[in-house]
């Protein structure tokens, strides 16, 4: 049975930080190029950013460009966000999705998803 669990999320002041991570069990990490999305009370999930397998590549929203870096480690099966510079504008449920193979913009094609970690922004 697949599980991916989200967690860093939490309260901080805009211009501050966090760490987001994500740990997915029973699937061959791998294999997998992983994303996170967020989506903020009233509307609709939005992609943040994504990682091949083999974290060569990387993609990220027009957003949060400079600010947010995604990584992961194969060997822990875990994905990271670092998020700096935080805004009100961030604030929304964090969610970490697999896709089989290569990133996408579409979330129909990530099949695995987390239950998401909330992250808000004061400001």
């Amino acid at each position: 049975q697949v599980q991916v669990v989200e967690s860093g999320g939490g309260l901080v002041q805009a211009g501050g930080s966090l760490r987001l991570s994500c740990t997915a069990s029973g699937l061959s990490f791998d294999d997998y190029a992983m994303g996170w999305f967020r989506q903020a009370p009233g509307k609709e999930r939005e992609g943040v950013s994504c990682i091949t397998w083999s974290g060569r590549s990387t993609y990220y929203a027009d957003s949060v460009k400079g600010r947010f870096t995604i990584s992961r480690d194969n060997a822990k099966n875990t994905l990271y966000l670092q998020m700096n510079s935080l805004k009100p504008e961030d604030t929304a449920m964090y969610y970490c999705a697999a896709a089989y193979g290569y990133c996408s913009g579409s979330r129909l094609l990530y099949r695995y998803w987390g239950q998401g970690t909330q992250v808000t922004v004061s400001s």
